[in-house]
């Protein structure tokens, strides 16, 4: 440790200290309490010490301490020694110490000056204990405040881009990027608020590791600066399933928050809010929480890597651009994005300033340099060699895509790392200097380098020895088959698997280096993020492209790999009962989590049946098990991590039919039900239904599946089911079959017209009206009696509203708590419903049972819009709910001031219960200003006392019933 001193040097201070106290046994009492003071306290100040690990300064000041007390503690020992001196005649040791005591004389002013020595050191002693001790709870506090902050993070998303980031700038050489940190518009970008850069360039240019560069300056750049906060994403191709819209600014979301010194207060709130009810926070609360958090900064940086590599279904590339330039006007947001050139890309960006990247020569250069020990030993022998190997690749690259390059001239100097590195991995193998220049005089140029790379990397793999061959296929199937990323030790335990085999053999996992070697450069390591990758998305596209040449089988061997797997010995008890038990069996079996979530899909790429999956879904246990994997939620708990609400008796029919593998739906099929329920009450058709596969659908119902069948978890037909996961085709299908279409029971009590307005799907409202739902059905009791127009409502989905209003939808319904749509729609603040809902006559003054009106509920939120609109609709501003509160005292209990002045100022009647504060605010409306806070302070008190939060906690959380 520290300035050569640790705790075992105090350890020798208490020996020395324990010894005198021992010698000092049977001294008079005035010696006899020295003894005992200071090594009572040392003995204090060890056991502190016992599972603490000291910082440099409290070493020191520590070491300066154990000195004093050593020196006291000589001083002592020296007297013992100079008054030792027993009669050697004397036989018993006890009459010798006894005659020592008797020549030890101290004079009173001594021991005063000892006394007054050893106090001073205990003081020392029992204030350095005692600011430990106080040390300690602040680590405990602020250890469980950490804990509390991350469990925040971690449930706001999982995404986490950071290891991505270290990956890319470790991989970086030295000074590489630098030209667009000198350039001007990256400077000009850098120093004026609300600027965005656009970044376009080929596939190879560098863009991912220019991105990391743009990163790394900003962080390094404001890192002393809290009120500057740097956020990044980095879209994948690979990633869709885990980067949708909702992800991304979920992503955003937490590392805006990750910059504050504590979570914030809307965070805490949203997070309170969901975390009881397991739920997650909507779209419109995460971009709430996103602008409230952003607008706590000065300045807020936001960098956009591959663009072009994020979905473009569903318009969720649109949504991300839109949502990003949203963030940027309302907040004082740069924006930096990268991407290929993609026209309807590149438009969005129109007017935005614009920077072309470019791998430039001398970049390529010190990519080649920094790589140059890679190659054979006489290459590093031989600079002229080595002269020859950067000037042939720089000038292949640099002719990448000329015909390209003829229509954008203004781009021609852009280059190719990608195609760099290729080109060098195609080197590695040259045995002398004449091969490597043979290679050099062939290297490809022009648009068709890429795939001439690619096709050249599977011939050198095809040119190995057998073992090594096998295994580099196995390798690259798994990685461009699979529907994730996989870890490395995921896919280590995958090509262990041995399909005779009921457990895995340790002794059979292959090396990660010997898999990446043996892959001809296709294959780097991600050590940050822990996986094993292809090299470039061109990459991906050429094997796409080519993979039944190159990998003809790969569906299906993985397919088996998978079904082997989760067939294994480990898994013939089924369920697990804890959720430790659970997540043990996860954390033992590396390979176990994919494969249970992903051997459908390759089985239905496959296209072709297996008897091992028979085998595999005929094990009931087995089955049982990998569906709890299946469905087992991640919650965000301390002590619970995932959900044990999953289906027990969940046959093998259930499970082909919820992964859509139609083949073995048809093979179980023969000498079983179609119908059989699992704990749920679901049948397969319930779930193949749900998870939108036709095929399996079509042959259930030919089968003679129930059509009508009903479950006993939420009262939920097959087509309620398929309506809110909006699968058209499937709802067709049903209705043809003669589902009815507005079925429906349980506690719940949903039909599919309310769970599709409930998510806003206006297609599939359309579609079930035209199947006859019956428009003003209501829900169950645990549902509140609410018509789809109530739901649609609430969320603010105006299409469906008008949708559902033009259907005929009772406008005036009431739920169980007599809440009308207009209710809902004020509540929740949606401008566009209300007016709708006006339109169509609802009645304004309608009340619930609070005897609240709609304008009631709009002032308590401050939904200022619709307050007026309200009131324009000759909505009652006197009318009183059922404490005989009005809407001003609504608006002033939860301090919404412009709903509040807006009331006062059209002259609301403020005759509440007391007829003096009529006065007081007459008297302050005809002063020269009133004191708005005074006010509603005043009126707050008058109506509810003493004791205000009694009314706050009754409508603070005001929610429909």
């Amino acid at each position: 440790m520290s300035f050569g001193f640790s705790v075992g040097d105090l350890i020798k201070v208490i020996e020395l200290a324990n010894k005198i106290r021992k010698d000092f046994v049977d001294a008079p009492s005035q010696f006899n309490a020295i003894s005992d003071d200071l090594s009572i306290v040392l003995l204090d100040v060890e056991v502190v010490l016992s599972n603490r690990e000291l910082r440099n300064e409290q070493e020191a000041e520590l070491k300066q301490i154990a000195k004093g007390c050593r020196n006291i503690l000589d001083q002592l020992e020296l007297t013992l020694d100079e008054y030792d001196e027993p009669d050697s005649g004397h036989r018993c040791a006890m009459k010798r110490v006894k005659r020592m005591w008797k020549k030890l004389k101290w004079e009173p002013e001594d021991i005063k000056q000892l006394r007054n020595c050893i106090g001073t050191n205990i003081g020392l002693l029992n204030a350095f204990t005692s600011l430990l001790n106080r040390d300690n709870m602040v680590v405990l506090v602020r250890s469980q405040e950490d804990q509390g902050r991350q469990t925040i993070l971690d449930w706001i998303t999982s995404i986490d881009y950071a290891p991505q980031q270290s990956e890319f700038i470790r991989r970086r050489q030295a000074e590489t990027g630098q030209w667009l940190l000198d350039s001007a518009e990256f400077n000009a970008w850098v120093e004026t608020d609300k600027r965005t850069l656009f970044c376009p360039g080929i596939p190879g240019a560098g863009k991912t590791m220019l991105t990391s560069i743009v990163v790394e300056e900003l962080l390094t750049r404001f890192e002393n600066d809290r009120n500057i906060c740097i956020a990044y994403l980095y879209c994948d191709y690979r990633r869709q399933h885990e980067e949708k819209f909702e992800d991304l600014v979920s992503s955003l979301l937490k590392q805006f928050v990750q910059e504050q010194p504590s979570i914030p207060d809307s965070v805490k709130s949203l997070y309170d809010q969901h975390r009881n009810k397991r739920t997650r926070p909507s779209l419109d609360e995460i971009l709430g929480a996103l602008q409230v958090v952003a607008a706590v900064y000065s300045r807020v940086f936001i960098v956009v890597d591959a663009l072009d590599e994020y979905q473009i279904s569903d318009g969720n590339r649109q949504r991300l651009l839109s949502g990003l330039f949203n963030l940027q006007a309302n907040c004082n947001a740069n924006l930096f994005a990268t991407s290929r050139h993609i026209s309807s890309i590149e438009q969005e960006f129109e007017g935005s300033s614009k920077l072309e990247i470019r791998a430039y020569e001398e970049d390529v250069r010190r990519y080649l340099d920094g790589r140059m020990g890679q190659l054979p030993r006489f290459v590093a022998r031989s600079p002229e060699l080595q002269q020859e190997i950067k000037t042939n690749v720089v000038n292949a690259v640099d002719g990448m895509y000329a015909n390209y390059f003829e229509y954008y001239s203004d781009r021609a100097n852009s280059t190719r790392f990608l195609l760099a590195q290729l080109h060098l991995e195609s080197l590695k193998g040259k045995r002398s200097p004449k091969a490597v220049q043979t290679a050099l005089k062939n290297l490809v140029h022009g648009s068709s380098a890429y795939d001439y790379a690619y096709k050249g990397a599977m011939e050198r793999i095809n040119g190995q020895i057998e073992d090594q061959k096998e295994l580099a296929k196995q390798v690259l199937s798994w990685i461009i088959c699979a529907k994730r990323p996989l870890a490395t030790i995921e896919l280590q335990h995958a090509l262990s698997v041995e399909i005779s085999e009921s457990q895995l053999d340790e002794a059979n996992i292959p090396e990660i280096e010997d898999m990446v070697s043996v892959c001809a450069g296709l294959v780097p390591i991600d050590r940050e993020r822990e996986i094993i990758r292809l090299v470039h998305y061109t990459a991906q596209e050429y094997f796409d492209r080519t993979r039944r040449q190159w990998f003809p089988d790969a569906q299906a061997n993985i397919m088996t790999t998978c079904v082997t797997y989760l067939s294994f010995n480990e898994f013939e008890n089924g369920i697990c009962q804890s959720h430790n038990e659970f997540e043990q069996r996860l954390q033992s079996n590396k390979f176990y989590n994919y494969a249970a979530h992903n051997w459908g899909h390759h089985a239905r790429e496959a296209s072709t049946s297996c008897q091992s999956v028979l085998d595999f879904l005929r094990k009931q246990a087995h089955v049982e098990a990998s569906t709890q994997v299946l469905m087992a939620f991640k919650r965000y708990s301390d002590d619970v991590k995932y959900s044990q609400e999953v289906p027990r008796q969940m046959t093998g029919l259930h499970l082909a039919a919820f992964l859509g593998v139609g083949s073995a739906v048809l093979g179980l099929l023969d000498g079983n039900p179609p119908d059989m329920k699992d704990s749920y009450g679901r049948t397969p058709l319930s779930w193949a239904a749900e998870r939108g596969h036709e095929n399996v659908v079509k042959l259930l119902l030919e089968q003679g599946a129930e059509h009508n069948s009903m479950d006993s978890e939420y009262g939920r037909t097959p087509l309620s089911w398929a309506a809110k996961s909006l699968h058209e085709v499937i709802v067709q299908l049903l209705v043809d079959a003669g589902a009815d279409v507005n079925r429906r029971g349980g506690g719940y009590g949903e039909s599919g017209l309310h769970l599709a307005a409930g998510i806003g799907n206006k297609a599939m409202v359309h579609k079930l009206l035209e199947a006859g739902a019956d428009v003003n059905s209501r829900t169950g009791p645990s549902k509140s009696g609410e018509s789809a127009l109530h739901k649609a409502a609430n969320r603010g989905y105006d299409e469906v509203v008008g949708l559902l209003l033009k259907a005929k939808a009772d406008v005036r319904a009431k739920d169980h708590c007599s809440w009308t749509a207009l209710h809902r729609a004020a509540n929740a603040g949606h401008e566009k419903v209300v007016t709708l809902l006006l339109e169509a006559d609802a009645i304004v003054n309608d009340r619930n049972d609070c005897e609240a009106t709609a304008l009631h509920l709009a002032a308590q939120y401050g939904h200022q819009a619709v307050v007026e609109q309200l009131i324009k609709r000759d909505a009652d501003i006197d009318a009183r709910c059922c404490d005989g509160s009005t809407t001003s005292h609504w608006a002033a209990e939860h301090m919404q001031k412009l709903t509040f002045q807006f009331l006062f100022n059209i002259k609301i009647d403020m005759e509440a219960k007391n007829s003096g504060i009529l006065a007081a605010s007459s008297q302050m409306s005809n002063s020269t200003g009133y004191d708005l806070d005074t006010l509603m302070a005043s009126m707050k008190a008058d109506i509810w006392g003493e004791n205000p939060p009694l009314f706050s906690s009754r409508f603070a959380t005001w929610e429909p019933c």
